[in-house]
């Protein structure tokens, strides 16, 4: 009997995107779309509150068409463009995606004004009954009913956002992502020079965090513009003619999660930042550092691992997920197999790392820019958390397939979690200091720094409410860093500039504290995981297999936790001090 080929070794390369309608097929996909967009358009006449909930279901297939449709055309320029922000090609085809976006959702926006605010409770309340799978979503949708602006006004506002501040964040993008950073002779790109911030050798970390942040200071006048910009539209639009309680109402509206949740994750890791205070200076003895500075928050304690390839960190990070289920490992494997991960690092490539979802019927795309540290094993981990997310997930309408973004981090640290306890076990003592370090590095990465931003673009936003500079805005930035350590770590005056530098302000207002609610939620997920053993990987995959499909505060309350009081939060904090603990004793 023929043996079957073993597949090829993972190496780093670009992402293969012929399953996405390219320039060539474009034009028969938008046909496509076009049809969908007409079928949906039959449907008005069935708009009355007699409609039945077969009939709504039905509407809702065309609708999925659509998403389907005009999310593979979006896909292949966004994707092409994150692949090289330097093409002109490349981001003329994603501007003109998104313009037909734009025309696209206001042709369909007469079903969802409908069903916002066209149809009376008693009737709404009918059909949600009978929508199964899609209960969720439409739910959701009556949410958001009293922030829902008459069609004519909700046209408008989807014509600017492509003109407005899109245009200027795409801008935002193009120009940070051209930037070269001199470290001595060297010239490098962001995602070179971000491994130099863990370096070894204190002058390198130094010159690498100056590189940054003076590129960054020299452009803070333009890029501090976009900013106030994007900023500027979340209260005129958001706040002043939606009425949202306040700018972080509308990503927790968006994220389908309540106000006071979301209030009690941020007032618990705020009361926190001692157990991380703890950390760096049991950070700096074991470094032999009198006190840390903001420069050596990364600074690696002796004893870790050396680089990895490619290769082995997907078998580690595959590794990690198998011995926990191997059904979670099969679906990262499949993402990885069918060539939709872009890992290698390129001059143009955009910054950082993402998961994208299409379409159900499409394996997710993971970006990552792999150098073979450590933090990029985990980096990988993270995404390839995100995809397993998605696949699992996949059974789920195009609808209500993707999570929001909450617990779609619970997936990605979860997935981190694995891994890290999977490298600690039968390490001798002084790899095991190290990865604990490292841990506690990321822990603090996810939570507390994002936490932090979160608390600063509330104020932020304000600041630009009130007509503030961007001097003032730098000053607000430097007083939230020195909250957030206070006296255990030294932060020099450059790091004022630092906001700047963060693409999440401009991309998705908010988007950061969803890190830490991720994190501390995969923190109680592992807890469990500990006590249950191999049972509750079941338990797990079910609640990646709900997607989108239920509230958060429903899905988790179902697997008994209440996501809304801080006493659950600060559980995920006793699992950080725990850990510093445990560096504290094995220095």
């Amino acid at each position: 009997m023929a043996r079957t080929p073993r597949p090829a070794a993972p190496r780093t390369g670009p992402w293969s995107l012929s399953e996405l309608p390219g320039p060539r097929e474009a034009a028969s996909e938008e046909r496509r779309l076009r049809r969908a967009v007409a079928a949906l358009g039959r449907s008005r006449r069935l708009l009355r509150p007699s409609i039945t909930a077969a009939q709504v279901l039905k509407i809702a297939s065309r609708v999925e068409a659509i998403h389907d449709s005009m999310g593979r055309i979006h896909a292949h320029a966004a994707l092409s463009h994150a692949a090289d922000t330097r093409s002109e090609a490349a981001a003329a085809r994603l501007a003109a995606a998104e313009r037909l976006a734009a025309q696209v959702s206001n042709e369909m926006l007469f079903f969802e004004q409908w069903w916002k605010v066209g149809l009376n409770e008693r009737s709404a309340r009918r059909i949600l009954s009978g929508l199964g799978g899609l209960r969720g979503h439409f739910a959701h949708m009556r949410l958001m009913a009293r922030h829902t602006l008459p069609e004519e006004q909700e046209r408008i506002i989807n014509i600017m956002g492509v003109t407005g501040t899109s245009a200027l964040v795409r801008l935002y993008d193009r120009l940070t992502s051209a930037y070269e950073y001199r470290v001595g002779r060297r010239a490098m790109g962001r995602e070179e020079l971000s491994a130099l911030v863990r370096s070894p050798r204190a002058s390198v970390r130094r010159a690498a965090y100056r590189a940054l942040l003076s590129k960054f200071a020299a452009n803070r006048g333009t890029l501090a513009d976009i900013y106030s910009s994007v900023a500027s539209e979340w209260a005129s639009v958001e706040v002043g003619l939606r009425s949202h309680a306040s700018p972080i109402s509308v990503r927790n509206m968006a994220n389908n999660v309540d106000d006071r949740t979301v209030s009690a994750l941020l007032r618990a890791c705020e009361g926190g930042a001692p157990v991380f205070r703890r950390f760096f200076a049991a950070k700096a003895r074991v470094l032999g550092l009198k006190k840390m500075r903001r420069y050596d928050l990364y600074a690696p304690v002796p004893g870790g691992q050396a680089r990895n390839s490619y290769a082995e960190a997907t078998r580690r990070v595959l590794g990690a997920m198998g011995d926990f289920s191997p059904k979670m490992a099969g679906m990262a494997r499949r993402v990885i197999e069918s060539c939709h991960v872009d890992s290698e690092v390129r001059k143009g490539k955009r910054d950082g790392a993402f998961c994208s979802t299409v379409t159900p019927r499409l394996d997710p795309y993971v970006l990552l820019s792999f150098t073979g540290t450590v933090e990029d094993t985990f980096t990988l981990a993270h995404e390839l958390g995100h995809a397993v997310h998605s696949v699992a997930a996949s059974s789920q309408s195009i609808l209500a397939q993707e999570a929001p973004l909450p617990l779609a981090e619970t997936a990605s640290t979860f997935s981190e979690a694995l891994l890290h306890d999977s490298l600690m076990e039968g390490a001798p003592p002084a790899r095991r200091r190290a990865m604990l370090s490292a841990r506690l590095d990321s822990l603090y990465a996810t939570v507390m720094r994002q936490s932090f931003f979160t608390l600063f673009e509330q104020r932020a936003h304000k600041m630009v409410s009130s007509g503030a500079a961007a001097g003032e805005i730098s000053a607000e930035y430097a007083r939230g860093l020195r909250a957030q350590f206070g006296p255990s770590v030294d932060v020099s005056a450059d790091f004022a500039d630092e906001w700047v530098a963060i693409p999440h302000f401009y991309h998705a207002p908010f988007y950061c504290y969803a890190y830490s609610f991720g994190c501390l939620m995969a923190l109680a997920l592992s807890a469990r995981r500990a006590a249950e053993g191999p049972a509750f990987a079941p338990t797990y995959m079910g609640i990646l297999a709900a997607g989108g499909s239920e509230k958060p505060e429903d899905l988790m309350a179902r697997h008994g936790f209440d996501i809304g009081r801080a006493s659950f939060w600060r559980s995920g904090m006793d699992y950080v001090a725990r850990q510093a603990r445990e560096l504290e004793r094995l220095r």
